[in-house]
């Protein structure tokens, strides 16, 4: 009997064009059968993934978004386009959902996600779960430095479609649309901080348990890493996926990880198997975005914040950047 696919959903513009297309194709090379909804953030990222035709993609763009949902329009002029894009998310899930009954359960990733093997034990914890979160699980240093302390982090997220999922979803929606800003207040901190307290007010939440889920800059100082027989292992457990957040490009061959903002010093493992990876994931998709004339830049700003410069001090410091060309990582 044939499975139905995964649903996974994310969004991005056309400065997460790199990092949107290397998941994709992650998920193409790890995942069981799946389509990816993508919500292009703008009209450069419709028109070079359109011309790409990946396989399991299904393009979405913004202007359908907010003609579905207008309360998006109504509050787009008073906030920052990062703002704005977190404001979007919960209403692209629910868009997606009230569109298409087919769709048992839906995951959303962040863009900057990046699959090393099969996420099948994801579903395997979720089980017959209405929501799924997933905590930061920050070292010390980490949690002296968040800005907000939320315990879960937006990265990836499984709605099913059950009462409990479709109300969680539905009021996510509806506390983002009235506050959506990169600032901390009480219980508020973009769209993050309101996953706070699902546990206790919706049935059925699962918290991800799997070690090699949810590896990100604040959490990597907290296991070991060993590479063997072609995987990258988590305390013994496999990596699934790594969150890339704080990664700026800023050149074509020099990256900033940004683990130094927590603390940590980068293992071997981590360089050598999942940052450089990565780093040369990004190259190619940067080669085949420009190869049907899209604009992969070779610098960035964030997406998931703002954007900061690279200071002379900091170049000084090796430790701090990766310098990865076509032969090797240093």
């Amino acid at each position: 009997m044939n499975r139905s696919p995964i649903h996974y959903a994310t969004y991005f513009d056309r400065r997460y064009l790199t990092r949107g297309l290397a998941l994709y194709r992650s998920l193409a090379r790890h995942s069981p059968p799946f389509v990816l909804w993508i919500l292009c953030l703008d009209d450069e990222t419709q028109r070079t993934l359109a011309r790409l035709r990946l396989d399991s993609v299904k393009l979405v763009p913004l202007a359908e978004l907010e003609r579905a949902d207008p309360a998006l329009l109504e509050v787009k002029p008073g906030r920052q386009p990062v703002e704005y894009y977190w404001t979007c998310g919960p209403a692209f899930l629910r868009h997606l959902l009230g569109q298409h009954s087919r769709i048992d359960f839906l995951t959303y990733l962040d863009a900057d996600l990046f699959f090393f093997s099969d996420p099948t034990p994801i579903y395997d914890e979720f089980g017959d779960g209405s929501i799924l979160l997933i905590e930061y699980r920050r070292t010390p240093v980490a949690t002296r430095a968040s800005r907000s302390k939320s315990r879960f982090n937006v990265g990836l997220l499984v709605f099913r479609r059950t009462p409990a999922g479709l109300a969680c979803l539905e009021r996510w929606r509806e506390q983002c649309i009235e506050w959506c800003f990169d600032r901390v207040e009480p219980g508020r901190w973009g769209d993050q901080k309101y996953l706070d307290d699902w546990p206790t007010r919706f049935d059925t939440v699962t918290v991800l348990r799997h070690k090699g889920a949810g590896l990100a800059p604040w959490n990597v100082g907290n296991y070991r890493f060993r590479y063997e027989l072609g995987r990258v292992l988590v305390d013994r457990e496999p990596l699934m996926f790594y969150h890339f957040a704080r990664l700026r490009i800023v050149t074509g061959w020099l990256y900033e990880p940004g683990l130094h903002r927590w603390g940590h010093e980068m293992q071997r493992t981590v360089k050598h198997h999942i940052y450089v990876p990565y780093l040369r994931e990004l190259r190619a998709a940067g080669k085949l975005i420009r190869g049907v004339g899209g604009d992969a830049p070779a610098s960035d700003s964030l997406l998931h914040g703002r954007s900061e410069q690279v200071s002379p001090l900091a170049m000084m410091w090796h430790r701090t950047f990766l310098i990865v060309t076509d032969s090797h990582a240093l």
